[in-house]
């Protein structure tokens, strides 16, 4: 595996650097029912995608996911649930990476975001259900089923999907920051 360039380590950082800042301002919003937060921390992840590749995606992320748990002890939870959700996300598209020259063209987005949503819901529904409803709420899985609906749990990750991708895609795109990628289509 070929090290990353200084560019790419630099950026990398930044990046991370950037994930964590937005956790720690919290900028998004809240559902005041749910209490999910729908925000703009994985943005940059998938910004790291679309510039050079996974390998930068999975770096950042996991620098993100560190720092925010490092510095904003009381975010463990929403940091890990923001990781397991948009792993799916920036797996699906970096697979596809390749086949899509890099994703210039947005419509070479829609399959592996479908893919990355439909996995994204099977892995996150259970994991709410079992892991942060009961930790966030005190419920057990039981009640957190009866109570609230898997297709809320389903609309609210597929939203932050949503979000995540299209704007990190427009940032990169339609901003041209791509011209700073490795990637090259």
């Amino acid at each position: 595996m070929k090290p990353l360039s200084n560019r790419e380590l630099a950026l990398t950082a930044a990046l991370a650097a950037v994930s964590a800042v937005v956790q720690l301002i919290h900028i998004g919003y809240q559902s005041p029912q749910w209490g999910m937060w729908i925000d703009l921390v994985a943005v940059s992840w998938l910004i790291a995608l679309f510039l050079f590749g996974l390998r930068s995606a999975i770096f950042v992320s996991l620098l993100g996911f560190i720092v925010i748990t490092l510095f904003a002890p009381e975010t463990w939870l929403g940091a890990s649930m923001k990781w397991l959700a948009t792993a799916p996300m920036w797996l699906s598209l970096g697979l596809f990476s390749k086949k899509f020259k890099a994703y210039q063209k947005i419509s070479s987005l829609i399959f592996p975001l479908v893919i990355g949503l439909i996995i994204r819901s099977i892995i996150i529904i259970p994991i709410n259900y079992f892991y942060a409803i009961p930790i966030w709420t005190g419920m057990t899985p039981a009640i957190a089923i009866q109570t609230i609906p898997w297709y809320i749990i389903a609309a609210f990750n597929s939203l932050q999907g949503l979000i995540d991708v299209f704007l990190a895609w427009t940032i990169v795109y339609r901003f041209r920051l791509n011209r700073f990628a490795a990637l090259k289509p």
